[in-house]
């Protein structure tokens, strides 16, 4: 019996696999396709998913595939601008806030992550149809296999149509905004001026154009209907329609494809010994470059909480799955929902009552947006100041070396304490942490000793002096469990944790919820 079955091979499956399977647990893949779907669909990752990207080993494979991305603009037809996002060369997670990528490249290198752990196992070609509860997991059948696959647990990552939310009768919430679309992929074989990432609000075409790296693009075209795509889709219709941006002798026509833009939740994203990830449990409209950013967030939460679980902790953990990123997906949603409202209006008199409102609005600011994205909601935290936040990562300085945090210090539960003052932690608390598992830092100030953790781009000496906290324990997914005012809480803080991941006495029992 496996540990955990996979099922899907995108990124957020590959993911989930590659975490899982570092952590030292035994996992298998099952794939319907018999090779990699090897055609891009998401286009954008941002510095929180780069963050996982580099815990997995791939950032420095995947650095020169990518495209940064500076701004995000929002144009009228007449090419006036009406929303202008900005990012960070190095955001909060120290790394680029916004990265365009061609999938298929990011997929290959997840791929060979993947493959090269020996205690993970892929099965292309291998469609699931049936899931059946076992005393100890759940049985796992394959189209065209009479014996089962049996694994302790599911992950699963099969997409927006995903057979397992069907089988276990999920139903989703459907929050109404449908539109279709068609997807122009383009290799660029010569140099052009295309804008890298822009919305073009045209009521007479809303048009999406973004770069896919630096060696690809794409355009979308908003469509009056579905029907129409078969026209549409003729390769001279096409280029006819990027003529302004790129022609034949710039660029090869990768593919044209329909898809509908789409905001749907599930209603349960656990049933039992299953959990959906990425696309299963929820799907958004790309208008902010989030939907495989939360997939990947799913892996991570459901990564670390699972590794738990099958070392002994009461498989309760798991139920802090949606409750936390829920929240977060729906925030999401909802803020792409609006921006897809105005980039997808139609009307010529309300597109022009439209931009008069945005274009005042930006000229009285004069800044650029930042997007900002909510905590999590109640799981594996509790109800200090920042507890469900994103904990920032900087670079530190630590016996001669010097790097981004997690490349210096390692990855996992870790307690920061502000040691500036001379603070430190006591014996007992000391050792209780590493019985845990937690990695204990300490915070200098560089003139000091050379004892400790030196900030040398002072983002973790900022934090501290702007929420006023002594210390700090965040989770291997980078978000904060907690935040103490004084040391003399940190107790209770590991109390917390122990609590949700120690082993308990008795093994944890198949759930409800798999029809027979």
């Amino acid at each position: 019996m496996y540990d955990v079955a996979v099922i899907g091979y995108g990124p957020v499956g590959m993911a989930t696999a590659a975490l899982l399977g570092q952590a030292g647990h035994d996992v298998v893949v099952l794939e319907r396709y018999p090779t990699l779907y090897n055609l891009p669909r998401a286009a954008i990752f941002d510095d929180e998913t780069m963050r996982t990207f580099d815990r997995l080993g791939i950032s420095g494979d995947l650095l020169p595939t990518l495209h940064v991305q500076r701004n995000y603009e929002w144009r009228n037809g007449a090419g006036e601008l009406l929303i202008e996002h900005d990012f960070a060369a190095v955001g909060g997670q120290g790394w680029a806030e916004w990265y365009m990528m061609y999938q298929p490249y990011l997929e290959d290198t997840l791929d060979g992550l993947v493959r090269g752990l020996e205690n993970v196992e892929i099965r292309m070609d291998s469609r699931v149809n049936g899931l059946r509860n076992t005393p100890d997991g759940v049985d796992i059948q394959v189209e065209g296999s009479d014996t089962p696959v049996s694994a302790r647990y599911v992950v699963a990552c099969d997409g927006g149509n995903s057979f397992t939310r069907g089988w276990l009768d999920v139903g989703q919430d459907d929050y109404g905004f449908s539109e279709p679309w068609m997807v122009c992929d383009f290799r660029l074989t010569g140099p052009t001026d295309i804008p890298k990432a822009r919305q073009v609000c045209d009521p007479k075409q809303p048009v999406s154009i973004i770069s896919l790296g630096p060696r690809h693009h794409r355009f979308s075209f908003m469509l009056d209907s579905a029907d129409s795509f078969p026209f549409e889709r003729e390769p001279d219709r096409v280029w006819a329609r990027v003529a302004d941006h790129v022609g034949r002798s710039q660029a090869e026509l990768v593919r044209v494809a329909t898809y509908t833009f789409r905001s749907l939740v599930a209603e349960r994203w656990r049933s039992g010994r299953v959990l959906l990830a990425g696309d299963a449990a929820h799907q958004m409209p790309p208008f902010l470059g989030q939907g495989m950013c939360s997939g990947i967030r799913d892996a991570q939460n459901i990564a670390f909480k699972l590794d738990a679980v099958l070392r002994g902790a009461d498989d309760a953990l798991l139920d802090t799955y949606q409750s936390e990123r829920e929240p977060h997906v729906r925030a999401i949603i909802a803020k792409g929902i609006e921006l897809g409202r105005v980039q997808t209006m139609r009307d010529p008199v309300a597109a022009a009552e439209r931009d008069a409102r945005l274009i005042a609005l930006r000229e009285a600011d004069g800044r650029p947006e930042k997007m900002r994205f909510p905590g999590l909601g109640p799981g594996l935290r509790d109800e200090s100041p920042q507890a469900g936040h994103l904990m920032p990562q900087g670079r530190v300085e630590s016996h001669g070396t010097e790097g981004l945090f997690d490349e210096v210090l390692g990855r996992g539960f870790v307690l920061l304490v502000d040691g500036r003052t001379g603070a430190s932690l006591d014996a007992s608390t000391t050792e209780e942490a590493a019985r845990l598992g937690v990695a204990v830092h300490r915070l200098t100030d560089r003139r000091l000793s050379t004892e400790g953790v030196t900030d040398v781009g002072g983002v973790y000496g900022r934090w501290f002096d702007e929420t006023g906290r002594a210390a700090v324990l965040w989770r291997p997914d980078f978000y904060i469990l907690g935040t103490t005012g004084v040391l003399s809480d940190i107790p209770a803080l590991l109390t917390t944790l122990a609590t949700a991941v120690e082993p308990v006495q008795a093994p944890a029992t198949a759930g409800e919820g798999i029809r027979p």
